[in-house]
Order: C-alpha cells, then sequence, then structure tokens
C-alpha cells in the first residue's frame, strides 16, 4: 500500500489542483449515500416497491441538503472542462479528439451496466418476475443516466459556454419558474431547466478555470446569498424543502431542477470554494490524495452501480424468509433510519464487488498524451490509470 501511495503521488503533475478531484469525490459519495440513505425497496404483495423515509418523516428534508450534491459535480465539471480543453488546444489535440477521449471515459461503464442489465431483465422476465417489480428495478438502475446525458451535452458545449457568465442561465431558470408557477404555464417548460439549471455551477467552474472568480469575498458571497435566496423561496415562495424527489409532491426541486435546486446549488459552490484551500493543504499528505485519487479513478462505475448494489443486498435479505430491518420494510420512523445506517457498510462491500469487476470498463488502456506508458522512478508506474486523467 505504500508503494501504491508512492506511486500516486509521483506520478500526479506538479500544477494539478487536487482540491477540485476532492470537491468531485465527495460529490459523488455524497449522491451515493443520499440514495442509499432515501430510497427503500419494499416487498409487499408479491411485487417490489420502492419508497422514500422522506415521505414519512418530513422532517428529515435536511438530509437531502448534506447529499444532494450535484452541483457541485457541475461545479468541478466545468474547471476541469475548460482547464482540460485548454491544455488540449495547446498541444494541438483537435475538438474531435478531445471531445471522443472525455466521452469514451462517461460511456463505456455506461454500455457495461446496460448490457448487465438487459441480461439481468430478460432473466427476471422469463423466471416469472412481474412488471411492475422490474420496472422499480430498471427505473433505480436507469435513471442516474440522465445525469451523464446533461453532463456529456454540457462537455460537449464547453468552448461555446466557457465564457458564459452564470447569471445567463441563472435568468433562464427564472423566467421558467415564474412562467410555470406564477403564470400557469405548461409543466413541460421545466424541462428547460435541465440544461439552464446545471449549466450555472458549469458556468461558475469554467469562470474559476480562467481566474475570473476567486477570492473567499465571492465563495461567501455565493454561499450567503444562495442559502438566504434559496431559504426565502421555501418559506414564502412555495418551494418544497427537500432538495430531492419525494414520491407524492406536488413539486419536485430536482426533477425538473427549480429555481430552490438551482439558488442551493450556488451555496454549495460558494462552500465548495471556501473548502479549496483547506483541502489544499490537507491534500499534499500522499496518502490524503491517493485515497482521493482512487475514488476518482472509478466515480462513474461508483455512480452507475451503487444502486445494483443495494438492490443485491436487499434480494440476499430475502433469503432470510422475513422481512429485515432497514432493507425490506417501510421507512416510516426513526427504527428504519437507524436500521439503515446499520447497512451502509453492506451496501458499500457489494458496492466494491462490483467495482472489481466493472471498473476496467470506465478506465480502459489509458495513456499519457505522448502515447507512452508514464515512467515513475525508471519503472512503469502500476496505477490503475494514468493520474493525469483522473
Amino acid at each position: 500500500m505504500h508503494d501504491l501511495v508512492r506511486r500516486i503521488d509521483a506520478a500526479t503533475p506538479p500544477g494539478r489542483d487536487r482540491a477540485f478531484d476532492a470537491l468531485r469525490a465527495l460529490a459523488v459519495l455524497g449522491v451515493v449515500l443520499g440514495h442509499w440513505l432515501v430510497t427503500a425497496l419494499i416487498a409487499d404483495s408479491g411485487t417490489v416497491r420502492a419508497a422514500s423515509p422522506l415521505q414519512h418523516l418530513p422532517h428529515l428534508a435536511p438530509v437531502s441538503w448534506a447529499f444532494q450534491t450535484l452541483a457541485v459535480f457541475f461545479l468541478v465539471g466545468g474547471y476541469m472542462g475548460a482547464r482540460g480543453r485548454l491544455a488540449a488546444r495547446a498541444r494541438g489535440t483537435t475538438y474531435a479528439q478531445w471531445l471522443g477521449a472525455r466521452a469514451a471515459r462517461l460511456f463505456r461503464p455506461v454500455a457495461a451496466v446496460l448490457v448487465v442489465w438487459g441480461v439481468a431483465a430478460g432473466t427476471m422476465l422469463a423466471s416469472g418476475v412481474g412488471p411492475d417489480t422490474l420496472h422499480t428495478l430498471l427505473k433505480l438502475v436507469l435513471s442516474p443516466l440522465w445525469f451523464l446525458l446533461v453532463f456529456a451535452g454540457l462537455t460537449a458545449a464547453t468552448p461555446l459556454v466557457a465564457r458564459l457568465h452564470p447569471l445567463w442561465p441563472l435568468a433562464v431558470v427564472l423566467l421558467v419558474d415564474l412562467a410555470r408557477f406564477g403564470l400557469d404555464g405548461p409543466a413541460r417548460l421545466g424541462w428547460i431547466n435541465v440544461a439552464a439549471g446545471w449549466l450555472v455551477p458549469y458556468c461558475l467552474g469554467a469562470a474559476w478555470a480562467r481566474g475570473a472568480l476567486r477570492g473567499r469575498t465571492t465563495a461567501w458571497a455565493l454561499l450567503a446569498g444562495g442559502a438566504t435566496a434559496t431559504a426565502g423561496l421555501v418559506l414564502w415562495g412555495g418551494y418544497p424543502a427537500s432538495m430531492v424527489g419525494v414520491p407524492g409532491a406536488a413539486i419536485s426541486n430536482l426533477n425538473p431542477p427549480t429555481l430552490a435546486a438551482v439558488t442551493f446549488g450556488l451555496a454549495q459552490c460558494g462552500a465548495a470554494a471556501l473548502l479549496l484551500g483547506p483541502l489544499r493543504l490537507w491534500l499534499v499528505r500522499p496518502a490524503a490524495w491517493a485515497a482521493v485519487a482512487l475514488v476518482n479513478l472509478s466515480a462513474m462505475t461508483v455512480f452507475l452501480w451503487h444502486q445494483t448494489a443495494m438492490m443485491a443486498v436487499t434480494a440476499t435479505g430475502l433469503l432470510a424468509g422475513e422481512a429485515l430491518p432497514g432493507l425490506h420494510t417501510g421507512p416510516d420512523g426513526p427504527g428504519w433510519i437507524l436500521a439503515r445506517l446499520a447497512w451502509l457498510p453492506v451496501f458499500a462491500a457489494a458496492l466494491l464487488v462490483c467495482l472489481s469487476a466493472f471498473r476496467t470498463y470506465e478506465q480502459g488502456r489509458q495513456r499519457a498524451d505522448d502515447g507512452r506508458t508514464r515512467i515513475v522512478r525508471g519503472r512503469r508506474a502500476a496505477l490503475p490509470v494514468d493520474v493525469r486523467h483522473v
């Protein structure tokens, strides 16, 4: 382990801002933990359905504030995308080559998920699993893919949006919500916010990459302004307090994104900016950086397979012959929450199994930009992937 830590640290380019990698790792882990905490699979009359503790325990809405971290992921995506495109252009890499490399890193692991679950769905139907159960399971697996489509679209548009001020897409979100909720416009208008809403933190990240939004004053302004606006929208604007979708709720802040979700994302981006300094100090430690780098090397695999890991544990638990608390029971009380917390290490172990099986689809055969394997101390750096491609 010590040798691996040393090699990862030695293979990292000196100019890499490790703090942004740490933010991306935190964002991915936040999404994973959030899904594991707010998703329950209940076996009921021969079918399996999904339920959320936020539906029965609405006072737990603040939990969603901690684990709905998509804005931070788009912030880092904008930063990495803008810097990566500039570096690629300096090396003479064409736009098509740059985009192809980034798209492959995103969609190779998606192909593995689709193939595995295509076979699994056919097997379950043939074995008599009902369509309602299959729909519940497939929705949990496939619904996160919308995020990758949006992220891929914004990545492709990086040369166009890298200098776009975040206030422009924020204004679009405001106008869309005014039309939807203030003027009784058609609900389908909200889907404009899928692009416009996540473009706000993406543009913030691109602005950081070009040095336009530096300094603690800007970070505090984002945090305070975003938090104040979100509180006002929740208290007096009729927006729900939960920053994730709740079954049965009239409005979802996330599907599609609302103005409240976007202002909350601005507050998160401000908090993330304030963390950059402490993270930089912490990540000079080789062991800390190695942990962050290893999470980032398999970030998409973690994101794509964490729901499968949870479902595998839930299905295995059915072999016990009775409903296990926190796994098969309804999320309707504090006891369920405590029991679910105890299951989290089991979900994590199942996810590690998925990682060992499928991480190669994300990493592929990465090479340095000059086509040669990176050499560290005269030997091949036996890393899962070149650190420059994290």
